[in-house]
């Protein structure tokens, strides 16, 4: 078709291009078909179009120039549509076909009104016009749509890119939709895996996000459906010749599923499906709006009515049979023996699962067979040798026959739950997993719940696998399981031990009197652990106090339960908030006593009072009675020593305990001993020290330590007027008694405000003998260690040498030089981490610093050495002694290794060390200790020399000034005054400011001696002038006649 003369050229040439491109070259050349429509449109626009440039005349009117323009510009567009239809995958097309459809629809009205532009120029030839108005008109009124398959295909890929879930039937149902929409076989995968290929190129620059949702669901679907299962690959290996696995027929699959149908149906449209995947895809459709459709011939269904398939049923029924029967025979033979190959087990474990899962009515022919015991005894018997898959498979199969019921009763007769609790500690998750359901599946059966809860370590297991979150599944299933035990009332017991209390605290608070007794009667039989007695205390206990009053079984239960929780130290604050101690003591106190046939709710009692005060805490402010008392009130504490002499053993060892454990809180002990005190407690006490059952005398002998700190001397006299002294003196030597005993005595002799005559009459030398040699070999086993009971001892002997150590008998100090008790409280500074075993050593050598004092000073009243012509006949004769050197600080000659000198005695180091310690009292002691060194004025100035050598003096001052307000302060006040007494000393120390502005606030705040003090050390450093006029060499004259 060429352009006459007068016609546009360039659009003539456009729309020849347009048509050879859009008719192709040949009749096939679209396989849809609204462009074969178009395509058709365009070969009569064709035609017409060269009647016209051959007939019309030169220089044609503007409206066929317009026409003809248009006409070419619509054709290069429809050309880009057709296109896609061309060269995009048959799957994009159909996911655009409604655009596609509707932009051709588009084009060809616009060609169609092009051509009504022709009808002017065309009155001469009327044959031509009706021709061209007739494709105008058409092309005007053409319609483009999709065909009904086309339209299901496009929604039901619509919805897919919604991303719901699919199951196999549907997905099946969808690709043979999709395969028909193609014009290709649904068994072709080839061609489909192609298609889906095409598509994902033809999308691979696309933004649509609804595109791309199709293709990934197109992709799932296929990959899912794809998958042709091989039923044949199913059966073992078998080796029976006269048994071969016989393969399904076609039509025994479901063109859904592609497996064998369980209840085949007809269909209107002739085609058999499994009923339950036939339903799932009606489902389907009505979900999308769109008419049921049988999937196989795309019929659309008028009705969907399925009417049972007998005739191929009864063939499906007896090719299952014939094959569940190879399968188990061969089951059989691969299980009944030892030596049969791991992957033949599994597979027949696999084939018996699927009989159970697939067939649930042959069930029973799996359990006459015995595969069910067969299973079961692999386990039992050859646990060891099979690796945790092949157990984890012999669980599963075992679950899925567990629903047969007497497959259930061989299990259970056969230990199988046993064998489950092993496997929940396994090493796979699907073994702890199949185990779990298994115990589920017992558990959901009453009668089997009491003897599975009550397998040893069942709950303990189940317990801890429900409390890990890591796992949830795993973690649901053991709290279902758990759930299901709580169900049953003879569990709540061997629950509660594991741990589980929900039931027992349930029954406990929410159950009848008689269902509470006997909770609580369990709480008090029980071996509970710590959480589980506080979790019982904070959820049950306001029951049971309430139970203290209610008919004596209830007393009595509660009595016993509370004497078991509190027990816990954490419980006494819970149980006293609660109230406890009024009904309590209500109990303890109530009348008579003798022959009471109810005296054990006394001892539960008293023993829970015991547990409660054994801890320090807020019960020393609670009420312990009606009337208001407390428990470090003279009422009660009079009440308890009442019942002493008159309680059964059990209940005497109880109050023992309550007494000790009132006198060891720091808050109540002061009051408490005072109220003993009054109540005559002291002789009370004292016969328990010789009590035949060791129980009560360990607690006598603790709390007469106790009272020995706050009414020594009123203990030692009752000891003394009943000879008892003496008893504790032989018990601390009896090796025969506990260590605990001996540890208490030692402790109380050191305690004890003993004279010095029964220092050397009832202790006597033979002690000190004993006690050193004793401390020296704790302190070689306790080398690195310091256990509380060997401390205590060790506190207690350093205690007694303290008696030793400030005797000021002659004989006593002899054993003391002799024994060099220096050496002993020196080492014991430095090794002991404990407080109190550094205070009694620095104690021990201050008395033993002013022992040497004396000592000094009776030397001076001995004989002095001849003088005069005995002398010089003494030089003559050459036996003049030898003088040795005198004591700076004693002004006598002081041994090396003294047992009296600190110098001599190597204690000063050690001693200026505990000035540095963190205990406050154990500095006090030291500086004590030091103290004595300066205590002489005549010496004092070789003694603060010898301290200042030993930078003794430096440190004390240094401390001084860090010090706060105190006895500290005060001691070391004392020390620093008598350093600056020395005059080089305050010349020295003048120009400290941290020490003056130290003297100045220790004057300006301190006590009475304190203040003197410091103004006389500030006196000395000349800071501060004398007192009513007196200067400050007269204040120092004062100090040493005082001194001296």
């Amino acid at each position: 078709m060429t352009s006459p003369t007068g016609f546009p050229s360039a659009a003539v040439e456009s729309i020849n291009s347009a048509i050879s491109e859009i008719c192709g070259p040949s009749e096939d050349y679209y396989s849809w078909e609204s462009p074969r429509r178009f395509s058709g449109y365009i070969k009569r626009l064709h035609h017409l179009l060269k009647q016209l440039l051959g007939s019309s005349p030169q220089n044609p009117p503007p409206s066929v120039h317009t026409a003809l323009k248009g006409i070419a510009g619509d054709l290069t567009k429809s050309g880009e549509i057709l296109s896609d239809y061309r060269t995009k995958s048959r799957i994009y097309v159909l996911i655009h076909c409604h655009s596609l459809c509707a932009s051709l629809e588009e084009r060809t009205v616009a060609i169609g009104a092009w051509l009504s532009l022709l009808d002017s120029s065309l009155l001469h030839n009327s044959d031509l016009r009706k021709k061209v108005s007739d494709l105008s008109t058409d092309m005007q009124l053409s319609q483009f749509r999709v065909t009904e398959n086309e339209e299901r295909v496009y929604c039901t890929l619509q919805k897919e890119a919604q991303g719901r879930q699919t199951s196999k039937a549907v997905q099946s149902a969808i690709i043979m939709d999709l395969a028909r929409a193609l014009g290709t076989d649904s068994e072709n995968y080839l061609e489909l895996a192609e298609q889906i290929k095409l598509l994902k190129n033809d999308l691979a620059g696309s933004n649509s996000v609804s595109d791309r949702r199709i293709l990934i669901s197109l992709e799932r679907i296929f990959d899912s459906w794809s998958i042709m299962p091989d039923i044949s690959t199913k059966c073992l290996d078998l080796d029976f010749e006269e048994d071969a696995h016989i393969s399904p027929f076609k039509n025994f699959l479901c063109p859904l599923t592609k497996q064998v149908m369980k209840d085949p149906v007809v269909l209107e449209s002739s085609q058999t499906y499994e009923r339950t995947a036939i339903h799932y895809w009606f489902e389907r459709c009505i979900e999308d709006g769109r008419d049921p459709t049988c999937p196989v011939t795309g019929q659309v269904l008028k009705s969907l009515e399925q009417k049972p398939n007998i005739g191929l049923a009864g063939a499906i029924e007896e090719w299952v049979n014939r094959n569940i029967e190879i399968q188990i025979k061969s089951a059989l033979q691969y299980l009944g023996q030892d030596s049969s190959p791991v992957d033949c087990i599994e597979r027949a474990l696999d084939n018996i699962y699927n009989i159970s899962e697939e067939y649930p009515s042959s069930r029973y022919r799996v359990r006459n067979a015995g595969i069910v015991l067969l299973i079961i005894k692999m386990l039992k018997y050859r646990s060891k040798s099979i690796i945790s898959n092949m157990r984890s498979k012999a669980l599963l199969v075992l679950l899925s026959m567990a629903k047969d019921d007497e497959s259930k009763v061989i299990m259970f007769e056969e230990g199988l739950t046993r064998l489950a609790i092993h496997s929940l500690a396994g090493s796979l998750e699907k073994e702890k997993e199949y185990a779990v359901k298994l115990l589920l599946e017992f558990s959901s059966d009453e009668s089997y719940c009491a003897n599975l809860a009550s397998q040893r370590g069942a709950l303990v297991l189940l317990s801890s696998m429900a409390e890990n979150l890591e796992h949830p599944t795993l973690s649901n299933l053991a709290e279902e399981v758990l759930k299901n035990l709580e169900k049953v009332e003879g569990n709540v017991q061997h629950l509660a031990a594991a741990g589980r209390f929900r039931p027992l605290l349930s029954r406990l608070c929410e159950g009848t009197e008689e269902t509470k007794i006997e909770m609580a009667s369990l709480v008090g039989n029980m071996t509970l652990a710590n959480n589980g007695k506080e979790h019982i205390a904070r959820q049950g206990g306001k029951v049971l106090v309430d139970m203290l009053s209610s008919k004596l079984e209830g007393r009595a239960a509660s009595l016993r339960a509370l004497s078991n929780l509190s027990a816990l130290d954490d419980n006494a604050s819970i149980l006293v908030d609660l109230l406890v101690l009024p009904p309590l003591t209500n109990i303890l106190f109530q009348q008579p006593l003798h022959d009471d046939p109810l005296l054990y709710l006394k001892e539960f009692a008293a023993s829970t009072i015991a547990n409660i005060v054994s801890k320090p805490g807020h019960w020393e402010l609670a009420f312990a009675s009606k009337e208001g008392h407390t428990m470090r009130s003279e009422f009660i504490i009079h009440r308890i020593l009442g019942l002493l002499s008159q309680a059964s053993a059990k209940c005497q060892l109880a109050l023992l305990q309550i007494l000790y454990g009132i006198l060891s809180s720091p808050q109540a002990s002061d009051s408490a001993a005072s109220h003993i005190k009054s109540g005559d407690g002291i002789g009370i006490i004292i016969p328990f020290l010789e009590h035949p059952e060791a129980e009560p005398r360990i607690y006598a002998f603790r709390l007469t330590r106790l009272l020995s700190k706050r009414l020594g001397q009123v203990l030692a006299n009752e000891l003394s007027a009943t000879n008892k002294i003496p008893v504790l003196k032989e018990k601390l030597l009896d090796t025969d008694c506990t260590f605990g005993e001996r540890s208490e005595a030692a402790c109380i002799l050191a305690n004890l405000p003993i004279s010095d005559n029964e220092v050397k009459t009832i202790l006597g030398p033979s002690l000190i003998r004993w006690t050193v040699t004793t401390l020296k070999e704790q302190r070689g086993s306790l080398v690195g260690r310091s256990p509380r009971p060997s401390a205590s001892m060790m506190e207690g002997l350093l205690g007694i040498l303290l008696h030793f150590a400030r005797s000021p008998d002659p004989m006593v100090l002899d054993t003391v030089q002799e024994h060099n008790l220096m050496a002993i409280f020196r080492e014991h500074l430095s090794f002991s981490s404990q407080s109190e075993v550094k205070q009694l050593s620095a104690l021990g050598l201050k008395h033993l610093s002013e022992s040497a004092r004396t000592l000094a000073s009776a030397r001076d009243l001995e004989p002095q050495p001849p003088h005069g012509f005995c002398a010089s006949l003494m030089f003559v004769c050459g036996k003049t002694p030898k003088i040795p050197a005198t004591c700076p600080v004693h002004g006598v000659s002081c041994d090396e290794n003294s047992a009296f000198c600190l110098i001599k005695g190597q204690a000063i180091k050690p001693l200026a060390d505990l000035l540095n310690d963190e205990n406050t009292k154990v500095q006090i002691t030291a500086v004590e200790a030091l103290s004595t060194l300066v205590s002489d004025g005549q010496t004092l100035k070789y003694a603060v020399d010898e301290l200042d050598r030993l930078n003794v003096v430096d440190m004390v001052t240094t401390l001084f000034t860090e010090s706060r307000p105190g006895e500290l302060q005060e001691r070391l006040i004392w020390m620093v005054e008598r350093f600056l007494r020395v005059e080089n000393h305050a010349q020295m120390y003048s120009v400290d400011q941290g020490l003056v502005k130290a003297l100045v606030e220790a004057f300006k705040h301190g006590n009475a001696n304190t203040k003197r003090n410091a103004q006389d050390a500030l006196t000395n450093l000349k800071q501060l002038s004398g007192i009513s006029g007196k200067n400050s060499n007269q204040a120092r004259g004062r100090r040493l006649a005082n001194d001296q």
